[in-house]
């Protein structure tokens, strides 16, 4: 027995190798870091829309603000719809830490449905919008409103992708090591594009109706 190992029987410490002979960091802490450092670069990507749209808010070329287009309670509608799609997410979280694939497509699929719901309505403003005669070619101020909420409704398009592909991928193969993190990045996602509507419903909506 070494020195160190007599000293040291139970590897508490002073055997330990230095950081920088470990070897590279497991796949799951690579995989985690990457996909946060995707997620801000994300929250970038919206923040320039976001000020844009600040910066052409008022610029509505004589023709109508938000005030007079916005349809709160549709709006609201959507909020609950992505909100309790988040919540319903959680819950498919909880499951998949149990282990339990049953519950797990059960929540899923609610998170889904729910999704869907909230991209039908997104889909219905924006046809009542443009049937109206104000599309984003109308002014720059809708040109800014429909790129703002339409990158955010393409986000939810795109997450709903991958949330049935996760969902089969459980349900051929289980809950195997790297689905579960695909999962795990998958609710991230989902959670985030929460915190960026309850913003996008803050500074469009509920300001824009009140201005």
């Amino acid at each position: 027995m070494s020195g160190a190992a007599a000293h040291d029987p139970h590897a508490l410490g002073h055997g330990e190798a230095p950081i920088s002979e470990r070897g590279p960091a497991s796949k799951e802490i690579v995989v985690a870091y990457g996909f946060w450092i995707f997620i801000l670069s994300d929250f970038i990507l919206f923040s320039g829309f976001f000020a844009a749209y600040a910066v052409l808010v008022k610029e509505t070329a004589g023709g109508p603000s938000g005030r007079m287009l916005f349809d709160l309670p549709l709006v609201a509608w959507e909020t609950a719809a992505l909100l309790l799609s988040s919540f319903a997410c959680g819950m498919a979280g909880v499951a998949m830490l149990a282990r339990n694939a049953r519950w797990f497509q059960v929540a899923m699929g609610v998170t889904a449905a729910l999704g869907a719901v909230f991209l039908a309505l997104e889909v219905s403003e924006f046809v009542d919008l443009i049937g109206d005669g104000n599309g984003p070619d109308r002014s720059a101020f809708l040109s800014s409103f429909f790129a703002l909420v339409g990158c955010h409704g393409l986000h939810v398009t795109l997450g709903l992708v991958w949330l049935t592909t996760m969902m089969a991928q459980v349900w051929a193969k289980g809950f195997r090591e790297d689905i579960v993190r695909r999962v795990a990045c998958f609710m991230l996602f989902w959670h985030a594009l929460d915190i960026i509507w309850v913003a996008l419903f803050t500074t469009v909506y509920l300001l824009g109706a009140g201005a």
